[in-house]
């Protein structure tokens, strides 16, 4: 009897262990079929979207391990024959880190589309992108810049190489300029005795006479006035001397 007993309780506790088995089999099936469904409306669904000049875009996301990776595919509008530019980038990160993301993953790029559109080019926007529903969450959970095809990163300035040193021309001295001969002012002439000093010639002005005192032209008066007179005073110096002379 004791044999039986053990053998049951022994087939109860093999049957309570494989239902409790199959019970985390079906549970952990479910969680995956959920997952595989959310990642394929997420994945199997592109995001389109238009850039501020016209480029035509396509955001497709893949998982990469632990991460999820996202590429965003652009080609520009052809100009006449000229085909259009073509590009993409790469974003990786872990979103779902973030609860908003796990709920709505979807939403979370549509928020990353919204700034990419208001770019002229896709690839050309911040280095890590922050949606509003995980902006507060550190940059593990945020989509960064991975890489670009052409690329878009600005090169580092390079050292400034140095110019060859060119001979500097000795400064070209200025001829100097000899002074010009000052022209000596003339002197004036000493008045020779009986000769008055030359006088410039002055226009009289009209109606202004003076009355000079009336006199012989060969009196021996004015021909001492004009020997001991200065030119200007010979009408009165004859007249003096021809007073004393009467």
């Amino acid at each position: 009897m004791r044999a039986r007993m053990r053998v049951l309780l022994l087939l109860a506790a093999a049957a309570v262990c494989v239902s409790h088995a199959q019970n985390n089999n079906n549970s952990s099936n479910d969680n995956r079929q959920q997952q595989q469904q959310q990642q394929r409306s997420i994945w199997d669904e592109p995001i389109r979207f238009s850039t501020k000049t016209k480029d035509t875009c396509t955001m497709v996301v893949s998982g990469a391990g632990d991460y999820t990776r996202l590429r965003v595919t652009c080609k520009g509008p052809s100009q006449g024959q000229t085909p259009g530019r073509s590009y993409y980038c790469d974003f990786q990160g872990k979103p779902n880190l973030c609860r908003a993301y796990n709920l709505n993953p979807r939403h979370y790029f549509t928020q990353m589309m919204w700034d990419m559109r208001k770019l002229s080019h896709a690839c050309q926007g911040p280095k890590v992108y922050r949606p509003q529903m995980c902006k507060k969450y550190p940059d593990e959970a945020q989509m960064t810049f991975l890489a670009s095809w052409p690329k878009t990163t600005t090169p580092k300035p390079s050292k400034p190489v140095q110019e060859q040193r060119k001979p500097v021309a000795p400064p070209q001295s200025k001829p100097v300029s000899t002074p010009k001969p000052v022209k000596p002012q003339p002197q004036p002439a000493k008045p020779q005795p009986g000769k008055g000093p030359q006088t410039k010639k002055t226009t009289t002005k009209p109606g202004k006479t003076t009355t000079r005192p009336t006199e012989q032209p060969d009196s021996k008066a004015s021909r001492i006035a004009s020997e001991y007179c200065w030119k200007s005073f010979h009408g009165v110096c004859s007249y003096f001397i021809s007073w004393f002379q009467n």
